[in-house]
């Protein structure tokens, strides 16, 4: 039988980043190749067998990015990005968080199906600097590549730009029976995709940089590296990609159209391994691929490009023989009949106009609340005709969902798993069903960043029947600028925060 080779992006191509009138092509850098870095593993304090102990430390740093001076980074226990985490379904984890931030944080935990709004991290989980947070949560959910990210409102854009972006690997014993390369940091590598612009003395400037519809840079910055290359030294080469730009998509290929496999979305293993030769992912997005390497020899490079911008040099060395086979299904995943009515969820506009339902977020008000342990439909609908429109990828905290249909239309084939990320095309209606399965405020929103940030964000209050009128202590935004406004020692009136602009064009208050 002949396995079905997709040879296309989909998406609207008229919607593609390329056409923002802000949209900053990438650029080959103009320096020696460098080795991939590959994000060290975190080390737990402590691990039994239903418990894992970790100590996270948000922190300053320098990173040799270029030639010359280094670039003033920020970091998860590293000084850029952060150390991978891995965290075991099953297991309860206890979290030491330490800001050595010169500015209050949060550890917000993309992709866990954890309680909220503490746990979960968002922005109403502040630690302020020298200060500390303990949390624990227990996983339950597959194996998957998650992600944390800093999330303080309305500064999370510029946070993950200044680097505080790290890898978390969920493991559990069905993926741990699938034959995948499983050897981190040989043959399971993490891909962070961002992208940068270097000002005088190879420094960034946010400010400098800043676009309403997301920050972009001409820079590839992979793993936090510049132009990077990889050492191959087996057959099958397991890549975990997420995209951990503010804004920017990435339109994946390898050169000679090399064919590889997805097994992965954002939030679990796919029921069926799919294969492409060109794949698209929008902001927060996870694409687990194995590439297999066998009709190359040593000597040889193979190149993953973005559009036509090389990403990553893959240097081909000697390798043993690997007659593996993936199976015709790999994991089961549960469904569930819906059992409530179907609910709407409308995203408009781009710039500073952008919104959910027609508002903009509110720190302190609940905009939905539903049950949890039952099924919902949501209709994201993207109505964004300005300017032709641009595709937004709507994401909801604490839980995974699973797509139901694009325009009445089957879901895209790397969209068949569950996941917690969803692109929509303008003028496009897509249907999820969603389950949360914890209780919790939880935020809803774009994650191009800067939308978030500029209010295009709401919040939905999951209950447990058996207590539905739990009141949650919410942070407001006052709170949060003030505290920003003092670390940074200027008045109110002189705080700059990205997101407060487009609340300001639309003479609407934080």
């Amino acid at each position: 039988m002949t396995e079905k080779v997709y040879t296309d992006y989909f998406y609207n191509e008229s919607a593609y980043n390329t056409h923002d009138g802000g949209y900053i092509p990438l650029e080959v850098p103009d320096i020696p190749q460098q080795p991939l870095r590959i994000p060290e593993l975190l080390k737990p304090d402590q691990e039994t067998d239903t418990d894992m102990y970790y100590t996270l430390t948000a922190q300053e740093g320098e990173t040799q990015l270029l030639p010359g001076a280094k670039t003033k980074t920020w970091g998860f226990s590293a000084p850029l990005l952060g150390k991978a985490i891995v965290m075991k379904n099953g297991k309860t984890i206890h979290m030491h968080l330490q800001n050595h931030l010169p500015e209050m944080t949060t550890f917000h935990w993309h992709g866990l199906n954890i309680p909220g709004p503490i746990e979960d991290g968002g922005c109403h989980a502040p630690v302020y600097p020298d200060g500390h947070r303990d949390i624990q949560f227990k996983i339950h959910q597959p194996a998957a590549t998650v992600w944390l990210h800093a999330h303080p409102c309305p500064e999370t854009a510029y946070q993950v730009w200044r680097g505080l972006a790290a890898p978390v690997i969920v493991q559990d014993d069905v993926e741990a029976k699938l034959p995948f390369p499983r050897n981190y940091g040989v043959d399971d590598i993490p891909l962070i995709l961002q992208d940068r612009h270097f000002h005088e003395n190879n420094q960034w400037d946010y400010r400098a940089d800043y676009d309403p519809d997301g920050v972009q840079g001409p820079t590839p910055m992979i793993n936090g590296t510049i132009n990077p290359y990889f050492d191959v030294t087996t057959q099958r080469l397991r890549l975990r990609i997420l995209d951990g730009a503010n804004r920017r998509e990435w339109r994946l290929h390898f050169s000679d159209d090399l064919e590889f496999t997805q097994i992965g979305s954002d939030d679990g293993i796919l029921p069926e391994p799919v294969h492409f030769t060109h794949l698209m992912t929008t902001c927060a997005e996870r694409h687990e691929i194995i590439v297999d390497f066998s009709n190359y020899k040593p000597g040889d490079e193979v190149i993953l490009y973005s559009d036509d911008t090389p990403l990553v040099h893959f240097r081909i060395h000697e390798f043993a023989p690997d007659h593996t086979q993936l199976p015709e299904h790999l994991v089961d995943i549960p469904d569930y009949e819906p059992d409530l009515p179907l609910h709407k969820v409308v995203m408009s506009g781009m710039d500073e106009y952008v919104m959910i339902d027609g508002k903009k977020f509110s720190m302190q008000r609940i905009d939905y609340k539903m049950p949890i342990n039952k099924t919902q439909l949501w209709d994201i609908t993207n109505t964004n005709d300005m300017d032709g429109g641009m595709i937004h990828p709507f994401h909801m905290h604490g839980l995974a969902f699973t797509i139901v249909s694009r325009n009445g239309h089957a879901p895209y084939p790397s969209e068949r798993g569950l996941k917690d990320v969803i692109a929509v095309n303008p003028d496009e209606h897509v249907v999820i069903k969603v389950r949360f399965t914890v209780p919790g405020v939880f935020m809803y929103h774009c994650h191009i960043i800067e939308h978030e940030d500029g209010g295009m964000m709401a919040q939905i209050q999951v209950y447990d029947p058996k207590d539905p009128d739990k009141q949650y202590d919410l942070m407001d935004h006052e709170t949060l600028m003030k505290a920003f406004a003092e670390e940074r020692g200027v008045d109110m009136k002189d705080l700059w925060l990205g997101g407060m602009g487009s609340y300001e064009k639309m003479g609407m208050t934080m």
